[in-house]
């Protein structure tokens, strides 16, 4: 499965700082310094409803996670799943009389043309469930093989006692995680398991749902877990540095995850650091799509706003912040972006020197943009009232907030 295309990073005097972000395992900040090459997976939609704001706010921030790296001169490796065979896009599917097929593909090109629009920088490896099947179908078996998972009805589950640290990822109680289990797609009151948390790893074929070989699984598709971690695992490897995505996954998504690959692998952990976004509201509620109150970026962009508008309205928000879409939101941001544009426009202004290393460094202290566009203000304003003669000044504006905030100016 192909991407989307990357937009030019523009190249700035100096050096970044190594980020020091939020890690969930921890609930504290840990200092990220990864190798030459920083390693990031981040999960990817499951592709209907695309692009809601809440979908953007969380790529937009494993976006400023590579920007930061790369602005430190590492190669990011960034991989990414699109979850193109799961429950709820069948049920959508049903609910619709469409082709699941024709739905996932549908809604995986919109997805690639609001990333391509709002400039975040693609993944090098842009994975599929499906594809990936027959790189899932040998874990599971090596997992029931070695007695970390059982078969129940034809169908196959982990058991979570097989990691010993299962439950460091989220760090919730039993019950809590039994509540989010039943809420996030799990069947913690099935009759037969071992363990009310066990996940799903091969779901054996039902009448009327798509299938396939799984060897000596029989005919069926994968689990929601164990679909990124084959995919982690083949081009990432144990221990890559973030694990990303909204904070509904930390549980049960990402713990799950963390144990398959700890269980087949033996080693710890699957993640150096597990990192998540906060949610986006609208009219008090969640954005989400069981409750249908989603604004799309396509839609905004059919209407004529600007995705650097869009961009700057998710940036002046904290990343694992909750926040709610509004249209003032979205008003003032469009503001923001006319303020910037008029600034750099001049043919010179004052120094960018010092507005440049407080960019970095807001963003470098646990991704800080609404710090980080505050500093762009004030210089914009410091433009507009005094000027400057510093001929060289707008420019290096102009490519440090493409370069570390992806708003083209």
């Amino acid at each position: 499965m192909y991407a989307w295309p990357a937009s030019e990073v523009p190249a700035l005097p100096g050096k970044g700082r190594d980020l020091r972000i939020h890690d969930t395992s921890t609930n504290g900040r840990v200092t990220l310094e990864p190798g030459p090459v920083a390693r990031i997976y981040v999960c990817g939609i499951t592709p209907y409803d695309a692009t809601h704001m809440g979908h953007a706010a969380t790529y937009n921030a494993f976006d400023l996670v590579q920007r930061v790296w790369l602005d430190t001169k590492r190669q990011v490796h960034y991989v990414q799943n699109v979850t193109d065979v799961d429950d709820p896009l069948l049920e959508r599917a049903r609910r619709d009389g469409e082709d699941w097929v024709g739905l996932a593909e549908r809604e995986t090109a919109l997805f690639r043309e609001d990333m391509t629009a709002l400039r975040m920088l693609p993944p090098q490896h842009y994975i599929g469930a499906v594809e990936a099947i027959p790189g899932i179908v040998p874990l599971v078996e090596r997992l029931r093989d070695a007695g970390a998972a059982y078969e129940l009805d034809g169908d196959v589950y982990f058991s979570v006692e097989a990691d010993r640290h299962f439950g460091e990822v989220s760090r919730l109680d039993a019950e809590t995680m039994r509540l989010l289990s039943a809420e996030r797609g799990g069947d913690p009151d099935r009759p037969g398991k071992k363990n009310p948390l066990d996940p799903i790893l091969w779901l054996a074929a039902r009448p009327g749902e798509p299938s396939w070989d799984g060897g000596s699984l029989g005919r069926g598709r994968p689990g929601w877990h164990i679909e990124c971690v084959a995919i982690a695992l083949d081009h990432l490897g144990m221990g890559f540095d973030v694990q990303g995505g909204g904070s509904d996954l930390a549980f049960p998504h990402h713990e799950m995850g963390a144990s398959h690959a700890q269980a087949l692998t033996g080693e710890h952990p699957f993640a150096q650091a597990y990192v998540h976004a906060g949610m986006v509201a609208l009219d008090g509620e969640k954005m989400s799509k069981s409750k249908g109150n989603l604004v799309f970026v396509s839609t905004l962009r059919r209407e004529g706003v600007d995705p650097a508008a869009i961009r700057l309205a998710l940036l002046a928000h904290h990343y694992r912040s909750d926040w709610e879409w509004t249209d003032q939101v979205l008003q003032d941001a469009v503001e923001r972006l006319g303020r910037w544009r008029a600034a750099v426009s001049r043919p010179d202004g004052p120094s960018a020197e010092a507005l440049l290393d407080e960019i970095r460094t807001a963003l470098a202290d646990d991704l800080d943009a609404p710090a980080a566009l505050t500093a762009v203000d004030r210089w914009a304003a410091l433009q507009e009232t005094t000027g400057g003669t510093d001929e060289g000044a707008p420019g290096v504006v102009s490519r440090a907030v493409d370069a570390l905030l992806g708003v083209a100016l």
